[in-house]
């Protein structure tokens, strides 16, 4: 059967009239910040992602391969990693990803007079809190594993290999791979064209631009409970950010009870070779890369609050929120001056 003429014409002016109107309200979305959003979530480094960015396709892929990359550099879990090859002495070469990363981690363990120290891997594990577990150490074991812990007992030559004082000597970045594996993650999403995203590795976040409601990106600083299960979510703070990167380091995250009741924070004391006991249980950095502030948040963590407000003083491009213990053992919070707003938690919410 025939169409008529008319017949036709109308069929034509009225998928023209779809056509326009669907630009049209592709046009108001883009305005308004309501574009299209992905969502992607998986395991990495041992841990969880989530990355939330506006796109019209999935762009998982590629910054999987990214992160790919960054564990087959860094990982410890990893046994033919760069740097699980460096820790067996089979291999001394680095890759670019290594080096970039080692450079960084030496600069701030200069910086803070070593309290961050990528070579505290061994007394980590004596104290049951890496690959091995059994009897806790006693004075004299920590004083010979102090024999060959020390960020100055490794360098980098010349010609891009690592140099060890002690062959003994085992490297552990994990205090600085997740948050460099945001900035890469972040980076190629930038590269990319993508304005717009969340990224967050284990509590390592990048944010850029809005949030998928056009406003700022939510953060939330978990409370600084005695709960080794995180099973206690409560929210201490909430962060309003955009165009930066985040990082959170707390000893209430990963500590447990010994038969005697002593409390042991994972956070080891590189100087003295024991778990710290410093005031801060909690530390949020937010940095120019999320690797500087991964590094420094457990920097801070193993120095304490006195000290960490000196070194905070002298970097204006840091910003940071502490959960500490006063003298009495009450729960009290500081933020740096450049921090800006944030909502605090109440009691009873």
């Amino acid at each position: 059967m025939k169409l008529k003429t008319w017949h036709i014409l109308f069929l034509l002016l009225l998928i023209a009239g779809t056509i326009v109107v669907m630009r049209q309200e592709h046009k108001k979305d883009n305005v308004t910040g309501a574009g299209t959003f992905q969502r992607d979530e998986g395991m990495i480094f041992g841990t969880v992602y989530h990355t939330t960015y506006e796109s019209d396709s999935s762009l998982e892929a590629q910054y999987l391969h990214e992160l790919q990359r960054v564990d087959d550099a860094l990982s410890m879990f990893n046994p033919r990693s760069t740097i699980s090859l460096i820790n067996r002495n089979e291999s001394m070469e680095t890759d670019t990803l290594f080096r970039e990363v080692f450079t960084l981690s030496e600069q701030i363990s200069r910086d803070t007079e070593g309290d961050f120290d990528i070579t505290v891997a061994p007394l980590v594990n004596a104290w049951g809190f890496g690959f091995k577990s059994g009897a806790l150490p006693d004075s004299s074991q920590v004083d010979s594993i102090l024999q060959f812990v020390g960020w100055q007992k490794v360098s980098l030559t010349e010609d891009g290999n690592i140099r060890k004082q002690d062959e003994r000597t085992v490297m552990d970045m994990s205090a600085v791979a997740k948050g460099y594996g945001v900035d890469k993650a972040a980076e190629t999403l930038e590269r990319l064209g993508v304005e717009n995203y969340m990224v967050e590795i284990g509590g390592e976040i990048a944010v850029k631009g809005k949030n998928p409601a056009g406003k700022l990106w939510t953060i939330g600083i978990n409370r600084a409970d005695d709960d080794s299960t995180s099973a206690n979510r409560d929210v201490e703070a909430v962060l309003e950010l955009t165009d930066c990167r985040i990082a959170t380091s707390g000893n209430y995250r990963n500590f447990y009870v010994t038969e005697d009741g002593r409390r042991l924070a994972h956070t080891i004391n590189p100087h003295t070779g024991y778990p710290v006991q410093q005031d801060i249980v909690s530390s949020t950095v937010i940095a120019p890369s999320c690797a500087m502030a991964d590094a420094y948040a457990t920097a801070f963590m193993v120095m304490g609050l006195k000290e960490a407000k000196k070194t905070l003083a002298k970097h204006t491009e840091l910003r940071a929120y502490f959960i500490y213990l006063d003298q009495e053992g009450n729960e009290r919070t500081w933020k740096t001056d450049n921090l800006g707003d944030i909502k605090q938690r109440t009691d009873g919410q």
